[in-house]
C-alpha cells in the first residue's frame, strides 16, 4: 500500500497565490494517475526514484518523459497528463498545487511551459531548499493558512530560481501598468455593475486589446478574474458574518439572488448555503 500525506489547504481567499492541496507520496510499483486534467497548476518534485509523464503540450500532441530523483514536473490548467511509477525503482515524489494572479508569472520565469513541462535545478542548493519547503507543508498540513501561504511563497521563490530554464522577466512595464490599473479598478469595484468594456474604457484601451494583455498576464480573462475575485470575496463573507445569502450576493455585484447562487456553485461545486455549513467559522 502507497505511504502517502496529503492535505486540503483550508482557505482559499488569498489571490496573488493560492494553495489548493499538497503531499507527499511513496508509490507503489507501475502506480499511475490519470489521464486527467486540472483547474490548477499542480508541480510534483521527484525524491527518489524514477517514473515516466505523458503530456500534451501547447497543440494537443502528446509526449512521454523518462523521469528521474532530483527531477520534476509541471502540470498544467486544463493539460491532459499521465504519470506511471517504474516497476523496479517506483518514484517518491512530493506535490504542491497552487494558482492565483502571480502563478502563471513564476511558472513563466521558472521556463516551464505544456511545451517544456520538465524541471531540472541549476543549483543543487536552491534545489534542495525547494524540497525542504514542499516536504515542511506535505508534513504540516494541520498549521495555520497564513502559515503555509508563507511556506508557499519560499517554494515559489526557490522553484524560479532554481530552475536551469529561469528566463529573466521580459514584460513590457506599460503593459503592465495597464494590468495593475485594472486589476486595482476590479478590487475597487467588483461590488459595482462592471464590465470588461468598462475596465478597457477606463485603462484608455481597446476593448481586444485590454483582454488580450490581461489574459497574457494574469492567465484568465477579464470576465474569468471579476467572477473569481466576488466568489472569493462571497465566500470570505459567507465564512466570517451572518450575512443572509442575498445580501452577500448584493455585496459581491449579484442584485439578482439566483443568479449569485448559479455562478457560486460553478466556482465552488455546491450552493452558498451548503458552503457556509461546510465552512463556518466556529
Amino acid at each position: 500500500m502507497s505511504d502517502i500525506l496529503f492535505s486540503v489547504f483550508p482557505n482559499e481567499n488569498f489571490v496573488d497565490l493560492g494553495l489548493y492541496q499538497f503531499g507527499k507520496e511513496q508509490c507503489e510499483p507501475a502506480h499511475s494517475f490519470g489521464p486527467a486534467s486540472r483547474n490548477h497548476f499542480l508541480f510534483h518534485y521527484v525524491i527518489s526514484g524514477t517514473g515516466k509523464l505523458m503530456a500534451n503540450d501547447s497543440k494537443g500532441e502528446t509526449h512521454t518523459y523518462h523521469i528521474k530523483s532530483g527531477q520534476g514536473f509541471m502540470l498544467f490548467p486544463r493539460q491532459i497528463t499521465t504519470y506511471v511509477a517504474d516497476e523496479m525503482l517506483p518514484w517518491e515524489y512530493t506535490w504542491v498545487e497552487f494558482d492565483g494572479l502571480r502563478a502563471k508569472e513564476i511558472v513563466e520565469i521558472a521556463g516551464l511551459s505544456p511545451d517544456n513541462p520538465i524541471y531540472h535545478a541549476k543549483s543543487k542548493d536552491l534545489r534542495e531548499s525547494m524540497k525542504q519547503e514542499m516536504v515542511y507543508m506535505a508534513e504540516h498540513g494541520d498549521e495555520s493558512p497564513f502559515h503555509l501561504i508563507g511556506h508557499l511563497y519560499l517554494f515559489m521563490d526557490y522553484f524560479s530560481r532554481s530552475s536551469s530554464a529561469m528566463k529573466i522577466s521580459t514584460e513590457g512595464r506599460l503593459r503592465d501598468f495597464y494590468v495593475k490599473e485594472a486589476l486595482s479598478y476590479i478590487e475597487q469595484n467588483f461590488q459595482n455593475d462592471i464590465s470588461v468594456e468598462g475596465i478597457a474604457e477606463f485603462c484608455g484601451l481597446n476593448r481586444s486589446y485590454f483582454g488580450r494583455i490581461f489574459k497574457e498576464a494574469v492567465g484568465k480573462s477579464p470576465k474569468e478574474f471579476i467572477m473569481d475575485y466576488r466568489m472569493i470575496k462571497a465566500a470570505e463573507l459567507l465564512k466570517l458574518t451572518g450575512l443572509s445569502i442575498g445580501d452577500i450576493g448584493n455585496a459581491v455585484g449579484y442584485p439578482n439572488q439566483l443568479h449569485f447562487s448559479r455562478a457560486f456553485k460553478h466556482t465552488y461545486g455546491m450552493s452558498p448555503r451548503e458552503w457556509r455549513n461546510k465552512n463556518r467559522m466556529k
